[in-house]
């Protein structure tokens, strides 16, 4: 069963409802328009939670696809000791999808932590798979974000940096 903080996080989140891939055409484009619409929902959220509490950092990705909505690249942060660690991030939107979650990859990170496969792209079969599969279509790339890379995030950045496997840009000049 989820814990509250992850339930909280669901609830702000709009679900989906098209369960379409990018093999179905038109409804490919509606189920696009659902996923723009809850990303942008949930960046809304974030700068009103900001607004709020103005000690949250709920800022801490960009994303932009391709024309068709199949390829998704950007930038995620983390935030460590007052110190901005940023990285590029990558996925394709599989032909399978919404059955099948995104794969996010890191490749910047690619063999630096046991929690990531080949090519750079996070594990997140133990905890995260199993949540997307019990909630096909309603999730999202919004979901993918929130409760797949954000909580990746939170556990490997720290351990990565102190062991000294990544370091913080200034520190490195």
């Amino acid at each position: 069963m989820a814990d509250e903080a992850t339930r909280r996080v669901v609830s702000e989140i709009p679900v989906l409802k098209t369960n379409a891939g990018p093999r179905d055409r038109e409804l490919w484009v509606q189920r696009l328009k659902e996923e723009y619409q809850s990303l942008i929902r949930n960046l809304i959220l974030c700068f009103q939670y900001v607004e709020n509490n103005k000690n949250a950092d709920n800022d801490w990705f960009r994303l932009e696809s391709n024309k068709e909505g199949t390829r998704w690249f950007g930038k995620c942060w983390y935030i460590h000791d007052l110190l901005k660690y940023e990285f590029d991030i990558e996925f394709d939107i599989p032909i399978t999808y919404p059955t099948t979650a995104p794969e996010i990859a890191v490749p910047e990170l690619d063999g630096k932590t046991a929690k990531m496969y080949r090519g750079g792209k996070i594990c997140l079969t133990d905890h995260f798979k199993p949540l997307w599969a019990r909630n096909v279509p309603k999730f999202g790339l919004a979901h993918l974000m929130a409760l797949g890379l954000g909580p990746w995030l939170a556990v490997e950045i720290p351990d990565l940096i102190q062991k000294g496997v990544i370091q913080h840009k200034e520190k490195c000049n």
